[in-house]
């Protein structure tokens, strides 16, 4: 079954549906060889906090430290155009918040990739992508994705060659959301990727922390929506290390 499941992943190129449908309709597959480690829904080393997911991925491909998945992690989340006071907010959350914590975010501009630079030589991170592990997007962050999987851990439910598609990171949302056991928002606007991941951590009933910002700064407003409509605020030092 295993072998089933890569076979469908590649051929789909990781759409959950379309690996589905496969399944239900039996159909025939070959036997494949893969140049990287990966694991399947079937796998003991399975993360279980992606099988409360509505479609979980099938197979997740990897590279690095497969064993960060039974740490305990928190996921961070921002702007990919991030502010002086956002960049504030990752430095004093990665100092205060509890080193037993492996960080979890999405090696993206601004906030994510802030996130796992600062993670790199003070604790263990892991970066879910939404594209094959053999892309680098986007290619400023390429020293980042050397270092996380020779150090760290890099994960996609993308096989190698998949391009980083603009559906493809609402998915992969879906996955930051639910390996983290909180959920941390640095920054936001209303509309944004991260709004649609903290929908992802309300479904999954995660903890939502946000860091308040001033009521002129519009481009931030989302995180004030976020504690408006209930999500926890960090006031202090004292409320990240007690997360």
């Amino acid at each position: 079954m295993r072998e089933r499941l890569l076979y469908y992943s590649v051929k789909y190129d990781g759409d959950v549906h379309a690996i589905k449908r496969a399944i239900l309709h039996n159909e025939a597959y070959e036997s494949i060889t893969y140049p990287d480690p990966y694991i399947t829904i079937l796998d003991d080393v399975y993360p279980q906090e992606f099988l409360l997911l509505k479609y979980p991925p099938y197979v997740l491909y990897y590279k690095g430290d497969i064993s960060l998945l039974n740490k305990r992690k928190i996921a961070v989340v921002g702007s990919r155009i991030m502010t002086r006071q956002g960049r504030y907010n990752c430095e004093t959350l990665m100092r205060y918040v509890n080193k037993e914590y492996v960080s979890v975010s999405g090696l993206a501009k601004g906030v994510d990739a802030y996130i796992h630079q600062l993670s790199l030589h003070t604790r263990k991170t892991i970066a879910i992508v939404g594209c094959g592990l053999d892309i680098h997007y986007p290619k400023c962050n390429s020293f980042l994705y050397k270092e996380i999987e020779s150090h760290h851990l890099l994960l996609s439910e993308y096989p190698n060659g998949s391009r980083p598609f603009s559906f493809h990171f609402p998915l992969r949302n879906r996955l930051i959301a639910a390996l983290g056991e909180k959920l941390i928002v640095i920054e936001a606007s209303k509309r944004s990727g991260t709004m649609l991941t903290v929908n992802e951590a309300i479904e999954l009933n995660k903890e939502v922390y946000v860091f308040p910002y001033s009521f002129v700064e519009n481009h931030v407003s989302g995180c004030n929506v976020l504690i408006q409509e209930g999500a926890n605020i960090i006031v202090d030092n004292e409320t990240i290390a007690e997360l």
